[in-house]
């Protein structure tokens, strides 16, 4: 998987220069004369029957009165709809068979209809620009931890623009989120539509298979293999995991961000049983999340994928770190978010949460009052006095705070990084260091443990001089709790995104938090 790290990270910079996803220029108008139309005037009755304020700002500024009259601009809105589907849109969002209706037969049309053709063109079109700039739905509305800013999208100054200066097509490119991985979302959606139909077979056994192995299963391996162009067309296939076919494994475990072992195991057999469709459906819901996230990157910041377990910190669009991360399990999941980094804690206390406390330590304390005794955590009444575990009363659990103290055994471990949010995650440091080998790592309650993150650190307190490694051991040998603010600015974003394309492949990653198929639904709905 760390061969992707650095593609991760470079496939969000920003590009000024980047072509655009979709070539305006090759759309073709069956007639090149720009025909124009007359102007009528719209009552505004029927601008109001939309209930749409911005198609009803946009009309009273052009003196409510049509405005697609050159048959280029309603051809280049046509067709941009029609294309959609390239950017995993869907063109029934935005009437587009009535609004070709309409066009086919434009020049018979009388009064009423071309008011109505008007509206419908502009009220189709502004929907379709919103859902290009900030995708078709919106998290804050789906779910309760995806804590983004979703920017409103001004379509009557868009409008006006293209309409006073002739650059519709340049208009409709400013709309487009501008991050390089939704181009490169763009062209594995290019890619998965130039597979043929899928019809290799599901695997079925839980045998393990390993190399040089004879298996039943091995023919229909290498079909799928084939079929996803990791091994090439092989016409003796047999049921021996060959030397060739090994290499083809690793290379797709390599690709869905598996142990790349060569051992058909569980997770890599889970892979394979995906179809064509279902991961057009993934590449399609991830093209919407990037409709959502940020249209601009600060000129330094720490980028988390949580389904690639991956933090990289970027600085004046140059990788300058990666690590490895842990984030949370399905029942307490890491939230999606964009904040600003704020305090380095050296020496954390660690304050059990209430989801832990409830669900894990309660349970436990109830049974043995020394257990949190044993793992270093004091019980304190309200007024901060630590009282004995005998005293503690099992009737008002609620009513003690719960303290870890300082130390390598700590669950913070011996460092973590602050950031403003409404969840009251950070990042951290780890009591667990082993969990960092593991290839699935949705394992906290929430908050993104880091491996080796005072290597992170000392990046961020930007003084390697002040806050050399020996100094830090220094701080955390002293085991008190010491606040340090970090002066360089640095965003955070913590994100989730399961398929993006490299170097003519397709990328995929476990959809671990399962949000993927129900958002295609809903998409789709």
């Amino acid at each position: 998987m760390n061969k992707f790290c650095f593609f991760i990270v470079l496939t969000v910079l920003l590009s000024c220069k980047k072509e655009p996803i979709l070539n305006l220029d090759s759309f073709k108008i069956s007639d090149p004369t720009d025909k124009e139309g007359e102007v009528i005037e719209i009552d505004t009755v029927l601008i109001a029957a939309f209930k749409s304020k911005s198609l009803i700002d946009f009309y009273k500024a052009r003196e409510n009165e049509t405005v697609w009259q050159s048959e280029k601009n309603r051809k280049i809105i046509l067709e941009t709809i029609r294309k959609c589907e390239d950017e995993g849109l869907n063109p029934s969002d935005y009437n587009v068979v009535k609004l070709e209706s309409f066009e086919k037969k434009f020049s018979e049309l009388d009064e009423e209809e071309l008011i109505d053709y008007d509206l419908q063109l502009t009220y189709n079109f502004e929907k379709y620009l919103k859902h290009l700039h900030n995708g078709k739905l919106n998290p804050r509305k789906l779910y309760n931890d995806w804590d983004l800013r979703i920017d409103e999208l001004d379509t009557k100054s868009i409008l006006n623009n293209a309409l006073e200066k002739d650059s519709l097509m340049g208009e409709i490119e400013k709309c487009r989120p501008k991050a390089l991985t939704y181009g490169k979302l763009i062209k594995a959606l290019e890619l998965i539509n130039e597979f043929p139909e899928d019809k290799t077979q599901p695997i079925v056994s839980e045998d393990k298979i390993e190399h040089n192995q004879k298996h039943r299963e091995i023919i229909n391996i290498k079909k799928k293999l084939i079929y996803w162009k990791d091994l090439k067309s092989n016409d003796s296939l047999t049921s021996t995991y060959d030397d060739e076919t090994f290499e083809a494994v690793k290379k797709f475990q390599t690709r869905h961000g598996l142990i790349s072992d060569g051992v058909i195991g569980k997770s890599t057999k889970t892979a394979f049983n995906f179809t064509k469709e279902e991961r057009k459906h993934q590449i399609i819901v991830n093209l919407e999340r990037w409709r959502w996230f940020s249209k601009s990157f600060a000129p330094n910041y720490v980028l988390i994928n949580i389904p690639d377990y991956s933090l990289n910190v970027v600085e004046n669009q140059n990788i300058t770190m990666t690590k490895r991360i842990v984030v949370g399990k399905i029942k307490r999941e890491t939230p999606i978010l964009t904040s600003m980094l704020q305090t380095i804690v050296f020496n954390p206390t660690w304050t059990v949460p209430p989801t832990i406390l409830k669900e894990d330590y309660i349970p436990e304390l109830i049974k043995d009052r020394n257990y949190l005794k044993n793992k270093g955590i004091g019980i304190y009444k309200s007024d901060s006095i630590e009282i004995d575990p005998s005293k503690w009363d099992k009737n008002r659990p609620r009513g003690y705070r719960y303290v870890q103290k300082p130390g390598k055994y700590n669950a913070l471990g011996v460092v973590k990084i602050n950031f403003p949010n409404r969840y009251s995650v950070y990042l951290h440091d780890t009591n667990h260091r082993n969990l960092f080998e593991r290839n699935r790592r949705s394992l906290s309650s929430g908050c993104v443990r880091i491996e080796e993150p005072l290597e992170l650190v000392r990046l961020l307190l930007d003084d390697p001089k002040k806050y050399s490694r020996e100094k830090m051991d220094s701080i955390v040998s002293t085991r008190k709790t010491l606040f340090i603010g970090i002066t360089k600015r640095y965003a955070i974003y913590q994100w989730y995104w399961t398929a993006w394309s490299e170097n003519e492949k397709l990328i995929f990653r476990e959809d671990i938090y399962n949000l993927d198929s129900d958002l295609y639904a809903q998409l789709r709905n």
